[in-house]
């Protein structure tokens, strides 16, 4: 939904399976349509959309993008945003450090978000700048097993880069590629990303910084951040020191526990096979990273000294509209902290997207229907955004039902 002139908020609709468009676009009828219904009644509504490989060539047919656009139109929805960081399948089958492949080393990477971009450029609105959210470069397990990729990810980039700058020329659309920090990935915490972006520009001179701020920034997932004990103000503050755009803001909150006894025991409800859970451990009172584990059960495998004041941060999605309970706690401290930056740098971003997809893999006792836990995650979010200055109070009051805080 639109908010202010410039300031757009939708969910991901990664939370739903389908990987054809057929499946996407039920999903959009089955889940979607009933949220909006609730959250926007009446007023345009944006739609955050997920396309994997499958399904973005599925809808490049022009038959096909025609009747989707004519959907949009007939249901009053639009589209800014595109998850383009899963590739291949999502759901339901093991994912784990394969959401990351093809990674920016090869030209199937590079193929598939020119192609993300080319829809989104025929379906944006007048006036609405369009962003693709993508993997962190590479794995850093990847370049490990093999470090001539490191320089494949740049010249790829590049490629990508000068033909994005291209089509927006082409289409007069701002166009802006959000590289996306990840745990474990090549892109992980703010500092390197930062130095990412300052090696491509020394080994890539083809890419005029111009081009590269304008297209290419980068999508600052709340989660992902605050697994890493970054402080949100310090480390947004870095991004826009070093030029680098900041083109979505995706709103998440992930897992904190002390790894004691108690706390090692829950999180084994949180064990499952599809998505990769990495491990921080260190300490809220000195953000600094102690250790880090690849994935959720290599912790919990560790019998390893813990430290007298550490907790442990899992990346592991978790709903925004309520605390997990004891003996968890959550990150959602950091996405207010992103937000409370943003009120004080309002024209740093205008891209916000809630980004919950765990919902078939988190514990029964976290699990609403999704239509429910979407429709309270915007109640919580509206109502933060409002606090902030960011959001009417008028389009909280729209939501039903009063959301946990």
């Amino acid at each position: 939904m639109k908010l202010g002139p410039d300031l757009h908020l939708a969910y991901c609709t990664n939370v739903h399976r389908g990987e054809t468009w057929a499946e996407t676009l039920a999903a959009l009828e089955r889940h979607t349509l009933p949220v909006r219904r609730r959250v926007a009644a009446g007023r345009p509504y944006a739609i955050g959309l997920r396309l994997g490989q499958r399904a973005a060539a599925e809808l490049a047919h022009e038959g096909t993008l025609a009747e989707f656009q004519r959907w949009l139109e007939r249901h009053d929805c639009y589209v800014f945003t595109i998850n383009g960081f899963p590739f291949g399948n999502f759901h339901g089958t093991r994912v784990k450090e394969q959401v990351y492949a093809p990674d920016w080393s090869t030209p199937e990477r590079v193929a598939y978000t020119l192609q993300l971009f080319e829809l989104l450029a025929r379906f944006l609105p007048a006036g609405v700048s369009g962003s693709v959210s993508t993997v962190p470069a590479s794995f850093k397990g990847f370049v490990a097993a093999d470090p001539g990729r490191r320089p494949a990810l740049y010249a790829r980039l590049t490629e990508c880069a000068l033909k994005i700058a291209d089509l927006a020329d082409r289409t007069g659309r701002d166009l802006h590629l959000g590289l996306e920090p990840e745990p474990l990935c090549v892109l992980e915490t703010t500092a390197e990303t930062v130095a990412f972006f300052a090696e491509w520009a020394t080994r890539e001179p083809a890419v005029e910084r111009d081009h590269l701020r304008r297209v290419v920034g980068v999508n600052y997932d709340c989660c992902h951040l605050a697994v890493e004990f970054e402080t949100p103000r310090r480390a947004l503050d870095r991004l826009e020191a070093a030029g680098l755009r900041l083109s979505k803001l995706h709103l998440s909150s992930a897992l904190r526990v002390r790894p004691d006894a108690a706390g090692r025991a829950a999180l084994a409800a949180f064990v499952e096979p599809v998505y990769l859970h990495q491990v921080v451990a260190g300490c809220a009172s000195e953000p600094t990273v102690r250790r880090r584990w690849v994935d959720l059960p290599e912790a919990l495998a560790d019998p390893g000294p813990m430290a007298e004041n550490e907790e442990w941060r899992v990346h592991f999605h978790v709903p925004l509209h309520a605390a997990p309970g004891e003996p968890f706690a959550d990150t959602r401290d950091h996405l207010l902290g992103a937000l409370d930056w943003l009120r004080d740098h309002p024209s740093a971003c205008s891209h916000l997207e809630m980004e919950t997809y765990t919902w078939e893999v988190l514990p029964p006792a976290l699990r609403l229907p999704v239509e429910e836990q979407l429709v309270r995650e915007y109640a919580w979010t509206l109502r933060a955004l409002a606090e902030r200055g960011l959001a009417s109070p008028a389009e909280v009051v729209a939501i039903p039902g009063e959301p946990s805080r």
